[in-house]
């Protein structure tokens, strides 16, 4: 089991469009897919309260790069990303680390 850390680091302003896409959008269609979010979070204090992290639970790099891959070429995502953004851009850009517990984490 492997962990992927993913910050998306938005526009001023953006980040409740952010949020709706989510809720709205990206979550039905992760299930679609079998993507396994594990949390999401945003910043009350701290550096940076425009963006948004979630933790993905993968099986192997094999199956991130499949479910991942699917997810991303979907028509009804590309189309729904580009909708969400037709008036301005959301993202500034993303950040993602894939994680792998250490022999002693309660998260395996």
């Amino acid at each position: 089991m492997l962990h992927e850390l993913r910050i998306y680091h938005c526009l001023p302003g953006r980040l409740p469009a952010l949020n709706d896409r989510f809720r709205n959008t990206t979550l039905k269609l992760w299930e679609k897919h079998g993507i396994t979010p594990t949390g999401f979070w945003t910043v009350a204090i701290g550096e940076n309260t425009h963006s948004l992290y979630y933790l993905l639970e993968w099986q192997s790099l094999a199956d991130r790069e499949l479910r991942w891959n699917a997810f991303a070429s979907d028509p009804v995502w590309i189309e729904a990303r580009a909708a969400s953004e037709k008036d301005q851009a959301i993202v500034a850009h993303i950040s993602n680390t894939i994680l792998l517990p250490t022999d002693y984490s309660p998260v395996q």
